[in-house]
């Protein structure tokens, strides 16, 4: 047990005052009291502002490259390569404005729930709703373990009120995300927006955890009463969030996971949901969890009565709220749980072409995986006026670092040796497209979802479809039969003929950029057009 006083100046670091792993009564005083635009909500949540940037800034992303990882990584447009000579010029700006502090808080942690992978995190930054932000999101260390924690094996750096010099190479704006593999350090500059630092430990549990051939996942995941263990992915907009939060099933974590030998475990201790539109009615769990120690960011309020109002989008679309896991109450704690025994797909298929549910084999598993398909709909985004495909790899493109066939590759290895099912569901469009047939009823993909769990789909009759290969249930327990082929649900089979070649196609084409590097069982996996 060591008694030497906390210091930071192995990183040069030498404020005045340092609070570190302070408690959310704590950091509630110290946001009070030094930033000015923090408030208390009518329900205890502390408001906060990210200020200009409200989202992440993936263009802004960038990787140290070095001849220790040049061979590992995905280099393009989501893995930007740097130097280590600019890193370190980003570094000694953010070093150097952290020392213009008086006061700084540090946060040490732990990403991840099994003791056998987990790693330790240290988060330095200058706003209290940083650091309460970050005591949400990592999993705490306690008294003797925040004693004896010693050297982290990640830090972040978090200067993100002060900017970038957009005239340093490689830099494009005044933001900048800056990652060292080789130091084991996370730099941030230009925005304040605290899901950076979230995503950022995201992106090192997917490089260093395939090197020990763990999967790492973008999904949530939840249990059953007899520790049945379901995971799903999906992009937004297709119900990951809904469907995963079911009161008959513990959760076990909303958005990232790892796969291995043994099971599967949480990357994070707490949640950041969205919280546009949201009501008690429509997700009871994340709305009772907006209370004390909860930070809501972005969000629109009434400044007498500290009422937010979750319709509002003054700020942003990106409303968010960051609470502790155990504030669900069906959480399960410790978030770890057994291997899956089905894995769910979700896209909500604008082009009304997809069954509400097909079975996947592993080789078509490994494909939709890399190819993380969902569609916007018209009027989502200026200039759509049809749907509009969206392809994700990974369901989570932005923070996959290796190639994604080594993800899938993984995927594949885990659901052969535990026999797990994966099923693809649509939650979109039947009968026709956007504008011209009807979404999915939340009530059948719930059923669907329910009949998935309790194994009884793996017991009906199935129909194969030649041009997307895989097979399609053609019954489920309380669901019309007449949905589950979607053809028989367009009045004319023609255009919805032309709908599925349109989208098979776009498969094939988004594809193209993965061909090098996949197996070709994986490339054989896809729509077959004769």
């Amino acid at each position: 047990m060591s008694n030497n006083p906390f210091t930071l100046k192995q990183y040069e670091i030498r404020p005045r005052k340092i609070i570190r792993n302070a408690t959310a009564p704590e950091l509630y005083e110290e946001a009070l009291k030094y930033d000015s635009d923090s408030s208390i909500s009518s329900t205890g949540a502390l408001i906060v502002s990210s200020y200009e940037k409200t989202g992440r800034s993936p263009k802004d992303k960038r990787i140290v490259n070095n001849s220790n990882i040049a061979d590992d990584v995905w280099w393009g447009d989501i893995n930007i390569g740097m130097d280590e000579e600019t890193f370190m010029i980003s570094r000694g700006r953010a070093i150097d404005y952290l020392n213009t502090q008086h006061r700084i808080y540090v946060v040490d942690g732990f990403a991840g729930w099994d003791p056998k992978y987990r790693i330790k995190v240290r988060v330095v930054a200058t706003r209290p709703y940083h650091a309460l932000f970050m005591h949400n999101m990592l999993i705490s260390a306690n008294a003797e373990e925040l004693t004896d924690f010693g050297e982290p094996d990640y830090v972040i750096f978090n200067a993100g009120q002060f900017p970038a010099n957009p005239l340093t190479k490689y830099m494009t704006s005044r933001t900048s995300v800056e990652l060292s593999f080789e130091r084991k350090e996370l730099v941030i500059l230009g925005t304040e927006y605290a899901g950076e630092m979230k995503k950022g430990i995201f992106t090192i549990m997917n490089y260093i955890m395939p090197k020990q051939g763990v999967l790492s996942m973008h999904s949530s995941a939840n249990e059953g009463k007899d520790g049945d263990v379901a995971v799903f992915f999906g992009l937004s907009g297709t119900g990951k969030t809904t469907l995963s939060a079911d009161p008959k099933r513990k959760l076990i974590g909303d958005d990232e996971h790892c796969w291995t030998n043994d099971g599967i475990f949480n990357i994070e201790g707490g949640c950041y949901a969205k919280c546009v539109n949201l009501s008690e009615e429509k997700e009871p769990d994340i709305y009772r969890a907006i209370r004390f120690g909860t930070v809501l960011e972005n969000v629109d309020f009434d400044r007498g009565t500290r009422v937010v109002d979750y319709d509002g989008t003054s700020l942003t679309e990106n409303t968010r709220a960051s609470y502790p896991i155990d504030y669900i109450l069906n959480a399960k704690i410790p978030c770890m749980g057994r291997h899956p025994k089905n894995i769910i797909f979700l896209t909500c298929d604008a082009f009304g072409v997809l069954p509400p549910v097909s079975k996947l084999s592993t080789s078509q598993a490994m494909y939709h995986f890399i190819s993380g398909y969902t569609a916007k709909v018209a009027g989502t985004e200026m200039g759509i006026t049809e749907p509009k495909a969206t392809f994700s790899a990974c369901f989570g493109a932005a923070f996959m670092v290796w190639h994604p066939s080594k993800y899938a590759e993984l995927l594949a290895k885990r659901i052969e040796h535990n026999g797990t099912s994966v099923w693809l569901v649509n939650t979109g469009w039947s009968g026709g497209g956007h504008g011209v047939g009807e979404r999915i009823s939340l009530k059948y993909t719930r059923l669907i979802i329910d009949s998935i769990l309790d194994e009884t789909l793996k017991n009906v009759p199935t129909f194969h479809d030649e041009l997307f290969g895989f097979d399609i249930p053609t019954e489920c327990p309380k669901v019309p039969s007449e949905i589950m082929k979607p053809r028989n649900t367009w009045s004319d089979r023609d255009a919805y003929d032309k709908a599925a070649l349109k989208l098979a196609k776009m498969f094939q084409e988004n594809f193209k950029q993965f061909e090098e590097g996949s197996k070709e069982e994986i490339l054989e996996a896809g729509p077959k057009i004769f």
